[in-house]
């Protein structure tokens, strides 16, 4: 059952909206943290020991994706921790839909070929 949790967590909900979101640092390690109250996350967070807790309430509910487009342009993210952070989460966890390609289609080339026949 182990496993299934795991390849579960690696898959990005993109339903999934937030109202809380920043940055804390907690064993030495910048993360970007995500929830729907500030008060109780505040909280949660400084209780677990965590250092540098940055997180404010968005105008309105977003994704993962839009909360980490936001936050790097965010003037109280601009530090090197927080550019890290942001930035190692997009690229562990933002999937970037690739456009859709046509199919190829053979492309039928006439070619002409010598015979020669023997002739007796």
């Amino acid at each position: 059952m182990s496993t299934i949790k795991a390849k579960e967590a690696k898959i990005m909900s993109t339903s999934k909206t937030y109202t809380v979101a920043g940055v804390s640092t907690s064993n030495g390690k910048t993360k970007v943290r995500f929830a729907n109250d500030y008060v109780s996350r505040f909280k949660i967070l400084t209780k677990n020991g965590h250092q540098d807790v940055n997180i404010l309430e968005l105008d309105s509910a977003m994704s993962k994706a839009d909360v980490c487009k936001f936050l790097s342009t965010h003037e109280k993210f601009q530090d090197e921790a927080s550019q890290s952070a942001i930035a190692e989460f997009v690229v562990r966890n933002v999937k970037v839909e690739k456009p859709a390609t046509a199919p190829a289609t053979p492309v039928e080339t006439p070619v002409e070929v010598e015979v020669e026949t023997e002739t007796a």
